[in-house]
């Protein structure tokens, strides 16, 4: 199997993005060719096949498909498939009319075996099967919020795709990208800019996202809604904890937990604003309290393109209901963007027995 450096256009180096950004999700087409290249990396495996002019849209297509997580979590595998294999790729054409789609179902021809496609219930079936059971919790009976020694697992987003305001209803898909764009009023009291600008975000399917385009650290809330998922590590005896992302490109945030002077530590310094801020954080019975400033406005701080100013203050709270479920709630303040506090929250489910997956936003970027 031949492995590419490096890929045909432009708008193939996206990162992992809403499919909707670079796909038009109602111009589907079906093709067959024959596989010249297969490029099994992050952010999104790839696969170029060569259409005849008997099969219409003759050309070298470029088919994008999931990321190699997704696809081995569904079974499949890079030797699924070979140099020359003959194949028929169904799903969505590029938005910019280059040649490529979205890989929706892969089968081989002309036996028609699938070779490819993808389920929320083949993803999920890796969840299935935990072990229930209590908190788990230090000697001094304080919870834990990562594995015990020895142990490994990590917390992955399956409750909320973006902030929205608790109380709040409002359909969208796991980008944070709203069924009915008349919805925006709803998701968080903006000010006439902050709504504005989060409608054309939306409207543009998050095409502009920096985490997308550039692989910009996912600040904020938002390093809790990325599929790949993070792992918690307490360091007491220094009285610090790492936020461990397994999405972008493994980025890490610190939280300290010793009471060091919060004030300073939270009016931020202004010449120095930081994509993760700065975090002090203390224990209220077995909540995990977070407090955060002195953000840049170089990122998303979520999913579904929510703006903030560099005002941004954040209130997490962290709690673990039992073994498989921790609760996140954030509070938001804004002024420069938001008319009034706001508060958000959803559960993250406990994976255990495995390390976060190996994932690069970079990887077939290079």
């Amino acid at each position: 199997m031949t492995l590419l450096i490096g890929l045909t256009s432009a708008n193939a180096l996206l990162a992992h993005h809403p499919v909707a950004a670079k796909f038009d999700l109602t111009n589907p087409v079906s093709l067959t060719g024959r596989i010249t290249e297969i490029d099994w990396a992050n952010p999104h495996v790839h696969l170029f096949i060569q259409v005849d002019e008997n099969a219409g849209a003759a050309g070298n297509w470029a088919v994008e498909l999931e990321s190699t997580i997704e696809l081995e979590r569904g079974g499949w595998t890079a030797d699924d498939l070979s140099i020359g294999d003959i194949v028929n790729v169904q799903g969505p054409a590029a938005r910019d009319g280059s040649e490529q789609l979205w890989g929706q179902r892969v089968s081989r021809s002309p036996d028609g075996l699938v070779l490819f496609t993808l389920s929320e219930q083949a993803v999920d079936t890796w969840l299935s099967d935990r072990p229930d059971g209590p908190v788990p919790r230090w000697p001094d009976g304080q919870p834990r919020l990562g594995p015990p020694p020895g142990q490994t697992g990590y917390w992955i987003n399956t409750g909320s795709g973006s902030l929205v305001e608790d109380g709040q209803n409002i359909a969208m898909d796991a980008e944070g990208v709203l069924a009915n764009i008349q919805d925006a009023d709803r998701v968080a009291p903006f000010q006439d800019w902050a709504k504005d600008l989060y409608v054309l975000r939306q409207r543009n399917v998050l095409r502009n996202d920096p985490l997308y385009l550039l692989c910009i650290p996912p600040g904020g809330p938002r390093q809790f809604q990325l599929p790949y998922g993070v792992q918690l590590v307490e360091q007491r005896n220094r009285d610090r904890l790492f936020v461990l992302m397994g999405s972008g490109n493994r980025n890490w945030r610190l939280i300290y937990t010793d009471e060091r002077n919060e004030v300073s530590q939270l009016s931020g310094n202004d010449d120095n604003p930081l994509f993760y801020g700065r975090s002090l954080a203390r224990w209220d019975d077995d909540t995990l309290v977070v407090n955060s400033g002195g953000f840049n406005e170089g990122f998303w701080f979520s999913n579904g393109g929510l703006p903030h100013s560099r005002l941004l203050q954040l209130e997490e709270q962290l709690t673990r209901t039992d073994l498989n479920t921790l609760t996140y709630s954030v509070t938001v303040n804004d002024p420069g963007t938001y008319t009034r506090p706001w508060t958000s929250s959803w559960d993250l489910q406990w994976v255990p027995g495995e390390e976060m997956p190996e994932y690069y936003c970079q990887d077939n970027r290079q």
